[in-house]
């Protein structure tokens, strides 16, 4: 029997390994489920998601010539909500602890279009850039200077 590849079935996980998980959707008939396929965050070690006779959904992804049935655990679940991007995280302060608070939190926001969002990012990371290097300039001046004062006394 060969399955039907894009349909779900409820499967048995028989076996576990480094790079995947077996998973008998019928009896005799396996598929491998890939360790990329088995849930939507990195998975370093399977064993951390699955166990052997667990019960699973999975996705018929595609049937080899050879009768391999490649499967998927991810795609069998519904879709992750999409993350919004919205620039620096909460605090006003980007990810990398460098630059200033920002001044406008309490200021009621406007509804954005995805042209105007991206602008609004894209100024805000330039200014934040500017400021950065105006900072490191700074800095390399300062160092000059000491630098030639020790060498002029």
């Amino acid at each position: 029997m060969q399955p039907d590849v894009g349909k779900i079935y409820e499967g048995k996980v028989t076996g576990i390994t480094k790079f995947g998980a077996f998973v008998e959707i019928e009896p005799g008939v396996t598929g491998m489920v890939h360790i990329s396929e088995v849930a939507n965050t990195f998975v370093n070690e399977i064993k951390d998601h699955l166990t052997e006779g667990q019960q699973v959904k999975v996705k018929v992804l595609s049937v080899s010539e050879e009768g391999k049935i490649s499967l998927s655990i991810k795609k069998a679940l519904p879709a992750p909500p999409k993350k919004d991007f919205r620039g620096p995280r909460e605090g006003g302060r980007p990810a990398g602890g460098q630059g200033k608070p920002r001044q406008d939190k309490n200021v009621p926001k406007e509804p954005q279009t995805p042209e105007s969002a991206f602008e609004d990012m894209l100024s805000r990371f330039k200014a934040s850039s500017d400021e950065r290097i105006g900072d490191i300039r700074k800095n390399m001046d300062n160092k000059r200077r000491n630098t030639s004062r020790r060498r002029g006394s």
